[in-house]
């Protein structure tokens, strides 16, 4: 298990020896004591990337994306046990991480992989006498900060794009959730990355985290996470104007019509707030159902909810995991109080559960809160196994409760109306809308919101945009062609 920096092709402590233990949030026992980057080590980390950065552009691009290819079989080959440190480090479930984490990580890279060398410019029709081509080019230095709930997931979403298109990085993961990023870094040495390429430091949000948001040799800033920290990393881009891109909070509504199919949309509306412990940005956190059907889906819902089986992570039949961290146990746990404090009705769950083998762990039962849709649990980003349910009678007040919060990623709909569904997707308020379905995600397809949700987004072709830059070249072909001051 590696816990130290990596920093220009090697594993080296931190200049300042500081270390930070993380905790396995199924019993909040020591899995390692993992090095926390200071400045003094970013900017060791972005001399690294600058040095690399010409050569890494000015290679074939196909085979930056033989690099990524072999780093997609490296992942494969190493799958159980990248599924089990993730587990261990996050709180996710063992049959998820194996089933969607790894794999989904795996296709990222193998995705980009075949992206970098498809990715094309452009000639522009202009006055007679002239060429004008467009390039996209990389664009640099580009620092990248990962959030604890999917970090194997989100590096492969972070550093695949980048370095199809030419970028060399400097990735902080979170410091509660480093372990499997450390563990991408051992991989991509083995199979023949540059040194300086990909620097891994971990560290504090409001150290590392910062000092690489402020870095004037940081060409662009690529971040997930909170909305508030969104907002922090925006003012520390100024000093030097750097690109910045950001993934942040939601509060995804997830709408039932009379006419859904009840069973689909139980199982889906499960899926989607209750895996990975309600720890997503996507999360379907606000159930909004038609009256008519509202007490028949609470009903067989709740009884879904509460027959979740909740457990130690590593086990293959746990269904849903502890939180990563008691601090963020105790936030969740504590929407409980404001929910009730504004006239709401616990329907299920609320508390930690009553089994003593998880006393020592960050766990919390599956919740279900009757609220108003103006409630501050139907409003702010609870980010836990923590939904709130709202009722409504027409298809207008419906799309009034989807998009009437600051927040703008993703939401869903569960009907058989086709022309409802097409409608209400093309005027929610969302990057996302998922109908008869829920948080499907794809290399392929654009994630990310609007907003208070952030701007910018990842996978698909628009990710590639993100990470190069347009240039515009002017070439007179014309030799008779008179100069514009004639003489």
């Amino acid at each position: 298990m590696q816990t130290q920096l990596f920093i220009n092709g090697k594993f080296v402590p931190a200049e300042d020896g500081a270390t930070l233990p993380v905790l396995n949030p199924h019993d909040n026992s020591v899995i390692a004591n993992v090095a926390m980057a200071g400045p003094a080590d970013i900017d060791k980390a972005v001399a690294a990337a600058r040095k690399a950065f010409p050569k890494w552009a000015r290679m074939a691009a196909m085979e930056r994306g033989r690099l990524l290819l072999k780093l997609a079989d490296a992942i494969e080959a190493n799958a159980d046990e990248l599924a089990r440190l993730e587990s261990m480090d996050t709180g996710h479930p063992l049959r998820d991480t194996r089933h969607l984490d790894v794999p989904r990580t795996a296709l990222t890279f193998r995705y980009f992989g075949g992206m970098a060398d498809k990715l094309e410019g452009s000639v522009i029709p202009v006055e007679a006498g002239f060429l004008n081509y467009m390039l996209r080019e990389p664009i640099g230095v580009v620092g990248q900060v990962v959030p604890w709930n999917f970090p194997l997931m989100f590096t492969s979403w972070k550093m695949a794009p980048a370095l199809a298109a030419g970028n060399c990085i400097v990735m902080k993961p979170a410091e509660l959730t480093p372990l499997a990023t450390l563990r991408i870094a051992e991989l991509m040495a083995e199979v023949g990355f540059p040194p300086g390429v990909v620097n891994i430091v971990p560290g504090l949000g409001h150290v590392a985290g910062q000092y690489l948001a402020e870095h004037d040799d940081v060409d662009k800033i690529a971040f997930t996470g909170s909305t508030a920290t969104g907002r922090r990393i925006v003012h520390a881009s100024a000093g030097n104007l750097k690109k910045v891109q950001l993934e942040l909070g939601g509060k995804g509504a997830n709408i039932v019509f009379g006419d859904a199919n009840i069973a689909a949309a139980v199982n889906g509306s499960a899926f989607a707030i209750f895996h990975n412990q309600g720890q997503a940005c996507i999360a379907g956190s606000r159930l909004v159902l038609h009256k008519s059907i509202a007490d028949e889906f609470i009903e067989r819902f709740a009884r879904l909810a509460a027959s979740i089986r909740i457990g130690d992570p590593l086990d293959p039949s746990t269904e849903m995991g502890p939180l990563t961290s008691i601090e963020h146990r105790d936030r969740v746990l504590s929407y409980v109080d404001v929910a009730l404090s504004e006239g709401g009705r616990v329907i299920l769950g609320g508390k930690v559960p009553s089994d003593p083998t998880l006393a020592r762990g960050c766990y919390v039962e599956p919740t279900i809160v009757e609220a108003k849709p103006t409630d501050r649990v139907s409003q702010e980003e609870v980010f836990g196994p923590f939904v709130s349910v709202a009722t409504f009678e027409t298809d207008e007040e419906a799309l009034a409760i989807a998009n009437g919060t600051e927040y703008g990623l993703g939401g869903g709909l569960w009907t058989n109306d086709l022309t409802r569904a097409h409608l209400l997707a093309r005027n929610m308020k969302a990057g996302m809308v998922w109908v008869n379905c829920y948080k499907r995600v794809n290399p392929a397809s654009p994630f990310g919101g609007v907003g208070k949700s952030g701007y910018g987004r990842e996978m698909g072709f628009e990710v590639m945009r993100e990470y190069t830059q347009a240039k515009s070249v002017w070439v007179n072909v014309d030799a008779g062609l008179a100069p514009y001051y004639p003489r």
